[in-house]
């Protein structure tokens, strides 16, 4: 037996002993843990499940072990991915920490930042936010305004950020500031400070889906240490940039998230259509469900190429985009084809008769409509491509 067989025969028998029955389900939405100082578990199976794979540096296993990751290989990355999918194992922890800032602070942070932030990312002690567009600098993110004014000891911040998701739960934020304001991208600095700040408030934003997971940031002299400067000053863009590739690859990838929350596509036609033998009964919708799951499946692949290109430095500085464009857009198609297959039963809003899968089908339906907004619209990303990937001119 090969070194990954032991590897995967060990985490297999792990998993079946340590990951709850009620964490191999499809997961509520209300159920997600976030972790964060004041986090919430409505089920006691999450916080055991957490605890345990916080034990075996599981939640980010592929991070340095010093730094509370499990030290995972690539190949044995895939490996636990691949077990936990086939034994239905959730997420134990959802974090812009671990899928956004700790990989910028793994390269950018100094020894003293990652020692005091990411093993507390790692064990899902503290909750972030993302500070990035504002009124006036979204799609130009470069165009941003809120100010970060050198004080001695500290930088005083002002502005006003805007779509900073679940900011009103968060405890901290990864915010880009000016610190130069004769030039664009060359005066932006990448900072972060705790939510709790003096000057520091939130206004949740409803969207058509009902929820409120966007809101609006206002920061009034908010005094951050400049201990808390990641990378050089006036640096931020470059940490900026490499950071909306992360975002942007938990993006392209919100379908495969969403579905532990959702069933798969061929699921929902399943029980919504019936089935004989095994197959679709709508032979119409079977062969759109059969062409999406191909489609999933090939993204899937090719994702998987892209991560080894990137390990061996082979990969195209444009490929987050054209990830982020697909898999948004895939994932919109996704929720139209299961309103397809749901038919009303999917269109519910709240109460009777209406079940809570049905309700959670229409609301995630509209809230997929965002995906192509989110970390940069499909147009940004198809501006890149031609650029980046095509050499076109400006």
């Amino acid at each position: 037996m090969s070194a990954l067989d032991q590897f995967r025969a060990e985490t297999r028998a792990w998993l079946e002993a340590n990951c709850p029955a009620s964490m191999r389900t499809p997961m509520p939405e209300d159920e997600r843990v976030w972790g964060g100082r004041n986090a919430r578990f409505s089920n006691p199976d999450s916080k055991l499940w957490l605890a345990r794979m916080v034990e075996r540096g599981w939640t980010v296993p592929g991070w340095p072990k010093a730094y509370g990751g499990g030290g995972l290989s690539r190949d044995e990355l895939q490996v636990l991915k691949e077990e936990m999918n086939r034994l239905g194992c959730r997420s134990p922890l959802f974090s812009f920490g671990i899928s956004m800032l700790g990989p910028v602070l793994l390269k950018y942070g100094t020894e003293e930042q990652k020692q005091e932030h990411l093993p507390r990312i790692a064990r899902g002690e503290i909750r972030w936010c993302q500070g990035y567009s504002e009124p006036g600098a979204g799609s130009d993110l470069a165009a941003l305004a809120t100010r970060a004014e050198d004080q001695g000891d500290h930088y005083l911040v002002n502005g006003q950020k805007i779509w900073t998701s679940y900011a009103n739960y968060a405890d901290w934020i990864f915010c880009l500031v000016r610190t130069d304001t004769s030039t664009k991208q060359a005066g932006i600095s990448f900072l972060l400070f705790d939510m709790r700040s003096e000057g520091v408030e939130t206004r949740p934003i409803t969207l058509i889906s009902g929820a409120s997971v966007f809101c609006e940031t206002f920061l009034t002299n908010v005094r951050v240490p400049k201990g808390n400067l990641v990378g050089r000053l006036n640096g931020g863009w470059e940490i900026a940039k490499e950071l909306l590739q992360h975002e942007r690859g938990m993006i392209s990838d919100i379908g495969k998230s969403i579905g532990g929350i959702v069933p798969d596509v061929d699921v929902v036609a399943k029980k919504y259509l019936g089935d004989a033998d095994g197959r679709i009964s709508d032979p119409v919708l079977r062969d759109a469900v059969a062409r999406h799951v191909m489609d999933d499946r090939a993204f899937g692949l090719t994702m998987r190429r892209a991560a080894q290109e990137s390990e061996a430095g082979t990969a195209n500085g444009g490929v987050s985009s054209m990830f982020k464009l697909f898999g948004t857009e895939q994932n919109k198609r996704k929720f139209e084809l299961i309103l397809k297959c749901a038919g009303t039963d999917a269109l519910g809003w709240e109460g009777a008769p209406f079940s809570e899968e049905a309700l959670t089908l229409c609301r995630t339906w509209l809230r997929s409509k965002g995906n192509s907004i989110e970390g940069g619209t499909s147009e940004i990303q198809l501006n890149v491509i031609a650029k980046r990937v095509l050499g076109l001119p400006d």
